[in-house]
Order: C-alpha cells, then structure tokens, then sequence
C-alpha cells in the first residue's frame, strides 16, 4: 500500500517547521523514482533519515504528514511490523482513526485479515478519533471478509476469519465441557448427579461451621479442619479422610458445578511426565452435583510462595537474589514443560504455588538435573479452574479476554489484543506475563510496572521501571525481562524459556558458594513457614 504525498506547502512553509524540508525532498525524490532517475534506495534511505531525525519530537507525534513518511518507508518492508511497533511505541498518531485504518487497510491487502481486524479493535478501544469514522471502516471491513468466506453472518465471519476466542468466556467454557462430556464421565474418580448435593451440610457457609465438622461426600467422611482459601466461586477447605490426620486433602467447593478443573487435572496425568507430575498439583476425585462440585486434591502444608515474599516484606528486606533465581528456574521449568504439551495456566501467580520440601535435606548433588532430593524441592502449581487445552481450539486461534487479576494483567490485556498467538506457534504471554509479575515482586517486593526503554538498535523495548541493583546479575535479569515481555509472535516459547532456565542453571552451579547458600537459605525457609 503506498500512502499519497498531498503538497500542504502553503500550510507548512516556515522557519518553525524543520519537516517541510524533509518533505519536498521526499516529494521530489518519489518524482525522481517515478521517472527512473534514481533508486529505491535513495527514497528509502531518505525516509529512514528524516524518521530518525524527528522521530523523538513531540512536534510531529500527532502530525499526519510524519505519519505519511512513516507508512511510506513501512510499504517498501518485509519486516513491517516491526516498523509499525515502531510507530506505536514512538506514540506516533495513536490517538487518530488514520492510523489504524491505513494499517488494516494494508494488511487486509496482503490477505492478513485476523491482524487487520485486531489493528481495528485497537484502535476502538483507544478511541482514536474521528470515531465515528473508525467505526465505519471497520464495519465496511467486515463486509468485505463476510463477501469474501461466503458465511452467513457477520459474526461468523469475524470468528472464522479471525479466530479470536476468549477461553474464559462461560459460554466457551460451557461449550468445551459439552464437547469433552463423553471423555469426562470416564475419567478415574469423576462421580455425577444430576440430584442436588444430598448432604446436610450447607456446602455454601462451611467455614461458618465448627472445626473437625464430619461431612459426607460420595460415601467417604471428610473432617473439617478449617478453611484454606477462597477466591470469587470457590472455597478451600483442609480435611481429614475418615478423621485421619495422615490422610489430609484439599475440598474445593465450587458454585455452580464446574467439572473442567477435574478435565485439566487428568490431562496433566496424560500429559506431563511422570518426574515432574508432582510439580502440577493432583486430584484424586471430583463430585459434580446439579447445584454444587466438590473437587478433592492433595493438600501442601508447606504454604505458598506468596507467604515466602511476604516473609521478606514484612521484616523490610528482599528475598535474597539466589534464592529468587532458584524459583524463578522452577518457574520457567513449569511453564517450559506445559507449554510444550499444549496447555496454558491462565491464572500463574504466587498464591497458586505451592512450596515443595523433600523429606529428607537437601544434598550437594542433584541440583541441575532435579534428582535425588532435588526432585522433592521446589513449587507446585496449582487451581487450574482458568487452565487452557489447547488441543480442543483451533490451531489459527488467537486468545483475547482479561484474567482480571490485578497486577497480573499483560499489555495485550491492558490494550485488548490477543495475548496467545497460534497455537502452533506456542508463544503464551499470559502465563510467562505472570512469571515476569513474580520475579519482579521477589526482586523488589512489589507488583512490576513497564515502560519502554530505548534499546541499543534505536527502538524501544518493555522494561520493568524499577532498576535493577548493581550487585546482582544484571545481564541475566535484564535477558529474562527483555525476552519475555518483548517476544515476537512468531517465537516459539518453549525454546526461550528452556534457554532462560539453562543460563540460571548454569551460574548458580558454577559456584559452590552460592549453592551452599541456597541450601541454607531453603532450610532456614523450611524451619520458618512450617514453625509459624
């Protein structure tokens, strides 16, 4: 697509205008190039020139000439969109309807009619204005699409087209358990009734009830040893089996029923192997009634990892910079692992990791390849009631949807873009956003910010605001945010994250003083959560 030169130099002639100049040599070079007197290379040298020149000046960050010269050197590239990051990072034109239009219109020629649609959506939810205008384009957009699928709607065509799900949606949700519903009756330990839950127990006020409360479900007697969590549709209680203290679970009751928890708990079993299962939470059972569901997972004692950095906040300290890269290597070893066999977390934050102590101390051996008791130590993952299949979407899906987490929400949430590319492509900003979160908060004691930092090709990158201090490992920090908060969506996630983990790996056994430290500071970890 080549935006037309308009002479406006009536308008612009004068000294406090230093574009104009650039401008009528742009001019008379594209004449230049029009007749055959010179090359493309001089015209695109010359953009790239005047681009670079004023590309930092708030004189022309809203000025629709500039923003021509920028869409005139993005025609010419094959790296376009790292051209038209470029202009969204400089902040050029955001708030006008002219650049979301001109870029659609430019994708949808080349045939590439999702991202075409998700510039549109970006630029509505910005409100770029004339808004009416944006309104109409983007309609007229659908049209077309619509014409060209040959569907019978509009909305069909949008979804086909550009594939974009939410996959929290309840109807998403609801569609997927319809699908699944014959492989789910035949999981191990899935119980049904379409009968209200027959106890008499109100399921909704049980931390009301008194401890050690006996309470039957499924024909087992769980005693009630208090309430261990709760979020917005569920509650986590402790419970004996049998009024056993060896034998303790975790009783998720959740309203209205909710049995995909249980689905994704059972792929794990399939899909993860059997060294790493226990780093995934496990449920032995779940009871779906027509008012309620009761899910039974193996309960932790040892707390989370939002209680370790809490442990640090509260005595004014942060967490030793060892002891962060040790968990922030279980981290990318988690997300490594699932995102190689299609599943995504949806909810990764510190409360839903759990801490791991072998029974046994730790050795000096078994750290880098997870053996011995190594393979005990560590988190363990869990509340997988937002958890992503991806075997059961398409492999040209594209994600939208916010996880409503405060502090934990990605810039593509933040700006309603998709946030999980293609599936075939494995590139999961959700869960690797949230490990980013997690780092930051262990480093710093508090959630991440970003802005964008000037990186050493000119451009701009996402960077956490707060810096780093001088004494730690710059280099390693700053590659793991500079990789994760800025990936291209075609990178292959799994590849980078492996490659993350392994550089942590590496440093930390090339020491033994640090590995000795981390011993002692997993110990003294140990004896102060489980003591208070």
């Amino acid at each position: 697509m080549v935006i037309g030169y308009r002479d406006n130099a009536g308008e612009s002639e004068s000294a406090g205008d230093p574009l104009f100049p650039w401008l009528m040599k742009i001019k008379n070079s594209m004449e230049d190039l029009h007749s055959g007197k010179t090359s493309g290379e001089d015209l695109d040298k010359l953009l790239y020139d005047c681009i670079s020149t004023y590309k930092e000046d708030a004189r022309y960050r809203n000025d629709i000439r500039f923003l021509k010269i920028w869409f005139l050197y993005l025609d010419g590239k094959e790296d376009f969109e790292r051209v038209y990051r470029e202009v969204e990072e400089n902040e050029i034109c955001i708030g006008h309807s002219l650049l979301y239009e001109w870029y659609a219109i430019f994708l949808e020629v080349k045939g590439l009619w999702r991202r075409a649609n998700s510039v549109y959506q970006t630029g509505l939810s910005r409100k770029a204005e004339p808004f009416d205008r944006l309104k109409e384009a983007h309609s007229l957009f659908l049209q077309r699409i619509s014409k060209r699928t040959k569907t019978s709607s509009l909305e069909e065509a949008t979804d086909l087209e550009t594939g974009f799900v939410n996959p929290w949606e309840t109807s998403t949700v609801n569609g997927l358990i319809h699908k699944i519903k014959p492989q789910l009756v035949k999981y191990d330990g899935y119980h049904a009734s379409n009968k209200v839950f027959p106890g008499k127990a109100n399921l909704s006020s049980l931390q009301n009830y008194s401890r050690n409360k006996i309470i039957d479900i499924g024909g087992r007697k769980y005693q009630m040893k208090g309430c261990a969590g709760q979020g917005g549709f569920a509650q986590v209680f402790k419970a004996y089996i049998d009024s056993n203290p060896d034998e303790v679970v975790a009783l998720k009751v959740q309203k209205p029923p909710f049995p995909w928890e249980f689905h994704m708990y059972r792929q794990l079993d399939c899909r993860i192997p059997e060294s790493q299962r226990s780093s995934f939470g496990l449920a032995q059972r779940v009871h779906v009634y027509s008012d309620y569901s009761i899910l039974v997972c193996d309960y932790l004692s040892h707390g989370t990892l939002q209680d370790v950095i809490n442990s640090y906040v509260v005595v004014g300290k942060s967490m030793e910079e060892v002891l962060c890269m040790y968990y922030t290597i279980e981290m990318l070893y988690m997300l490594e692992t699932l995102h190689s066999v299609g599943i995504i977390h949806g909810d990764f934050k510190p409360d839903n990791l759990l801490i791991r102590y072998p029974p046994e101390n730790l050795t000096e051996t078994g750290f880098h390849d997870k053996t011995g008791s190594w393979s005990n130590q560590g988190l363990c993952l869990v509340d997988w009631g937002r958890g992503i299949d991806l075997s059961l979407f398409p492999r040209t899906a594209e994600f939208t949807g916010d996880c409503r987490t405060s502090g934990f929400r990605c810039m593509e949430m933040k700006e309603k873009k998709p946030w999980k590319f293609q599936a075939s492509l494995l590139n999961h900003t959700v869960d690797t956003y949230g490990l980013c979160v997690i780092v930051h908060m262990m480093l710093h004691n508090s959630y991440m910010e970003i802005e964008k930092k000037q990186s050493l090709d000119g451009g701009y990158i996402n960077m956490p605001r707060t810096s780093f201090k001088r004494y730690w490992n710059v280099n390693l920090w700053k590659e793991l945010f500079t990789k994760l908060l800025n990936r291209e969506t075609c990178e292959d996630d799994t590849e980078t994250l492996r490659n993350l983990r392994k550089s942590m790996e590496e440093y930390i056994c090339s020491d033994p003083k640090l590995m000795k430290k981390l011993n002692e500071l997993l110990a003294k970890q140990r004896i102060s959560l489980c003591s208070s």
